[in-house]
């Protein structure tokens, strides 16, 4: 039997992954000693990658499709083998399979609060969490940077790097957003946006890329929390007069409808006591004689108050004098102190009248007689 023959019923011929676990990144393709035979069936699915490590380093990588691992389909193997001599032995190399779908619902969160200053609460602290996306782009740079000699890579060996990065950027994001905390849930898809630019560089570093990035909840310490319920719960309330007297009418409906209890017992004696007085007024007069009922009558409303009196100040010779009451304008007519040429002003006057053009004034001047005529 000639030696090729024996080889080629020895190695395998059929390369190939199928994953079931769903969150592995890099799987390697195991065979004994890593030979694998000339010409044999590598098959790359959809949503995979796969990538030859040749001595230690990385020879090949093949996108889905498949492929004879021959001269004219491994141009840098038949280098690396010297296979354009003719030369078909059974070649020795790692075959990482790497996934290249999207890892979905991984999660983020702030383990720290982020402490911002809110335009209308103040210093606030906040905490965001959400989900992400990731996926491999370049299988080649995600081999060399992160993977290196794993022979099963799962996501969560990079989650927690990628995860860190995010909580960084979001923190950055929100302190530098200016967004007001009862206006941050409207603004969360910008957030998200900013957040996965931030990181995209990095992460391209890595062969990776972050397609999906989601703040799901931007939320208060539970203590502010409380505070804003109340705050919500009062403006719902509105009257808080007529929700003590609603609440109290609903108390006393409720421990009188209590079998057995004492409570309930002493409110209902009491309810039916005032009852008992209201009707018992409503049915005698003021010195305890039996009176029809009457419908009850409003109370009077309270007088109007007083006017204001208006007090006066004059002028005279360049100089003003007062404040005074009409009534001592009265005795200062009557004694010819003031006469109706006099200057008068008062609160709410639109400058300085004559006190005969005032109306309030003018009847201070009817029981004096008026001046004598000219020449007379």
């Amino acid at each position: 039997m000639p030696i090729f023959d024996f080889l080629s019923g020895q190695f395998i011929d059929v390369i190939e992954w199928t994953d079931d676990t769903r969150d592995t990144l890099v799987y390697r393709f195991e065979r004994h000693g890593h030979e694998i035979k000339y010409g044999a069936k590598l098959t790359v699915r959809e949503g995979q990658a796969a990538v030859f490590i040749h001595e230690g380093q990385l020879a090949d990588v093949f996108m889905p499709g498949l492929y004879m691992l021959e001269t004219n389909n491994m141009p840098i193997m038949t280098t690396l083998q010297h296979w354009d001599h003719g030369f078909k032995s059974p070649f020795k190399s790692e075959i990482y399979f790497v996934s290249t779908t999207r890892m979905t619902d991984l999660k983020w969160g702030t383990k720290n609060p982020i402490t911002l200053r809110d335009p209308e609460f103040g210093p606030v602290r906040l905490r965001a969490y959400g989900t992400y996306t990731i996926k491999v782009s370049d299988p080649a740079k995600f081999m060399s940077e992160i993977v290196g000699t794993d022979g099963e890579f799962t996501r969560d060996e990079i989650q927690f790097q990628i995860r860190n990065m995010i909580v960084q950027a979001a923190s950055r994001a929100l302190a530098a957003s200016r967004i007001p905390v009862l206006d941050m849930a409207a603004n969360t898809d910008d957030l998200g946006k900013i957040v996965a630019e931030q990181i995209s560089a990095t992460i391209t570093e890595y062969g990776l890329v972050v397609p999906e990035l989601y703040i799901e909840n931007v939320s208060l310490p539970p203590a502010v929390e409380e505070a804003l319920d109340k705050r919500t719960s009062m403006g719902v309330i509105g009257d808080l007069g007529k929700y003590q007297q609603f609440a109290t009418a609903e108390a006393m409906q409720a421990a009188a409808s209590t079998p057995n209890s004492g409570m309930g017992a002493g409110i209902g004696m009491g309810m039916g006591m005032g009852m008992a007085h209201g009707m018992a007024q409503a049915a005698t007069g003021p010195w305890g004689q039996a009176t029809a009922a009457a419908p009850a009558v409003a109370a009077p409303p309270p007088p109007p108050p007083p006017p204001v009196e208006h007090v006066w100040h004059i002028a005279e010779g360049g100089q003003t004098t007062g404040p005074f009451s009409k009534a001592a304008l009265g005795r200062m007519v009557t004694e010819g102190k003031v006469t109706r040429e006099t200057f008068v002003w008062t609160q709410g006057q639109d400058g300085w009248m004559k006190a005969d053009d005032v109306d309030e004034l003018a009847q201070l001047f009817t029981v004096m007689p008026p001046p004598p005529p000219p020449g007379v």
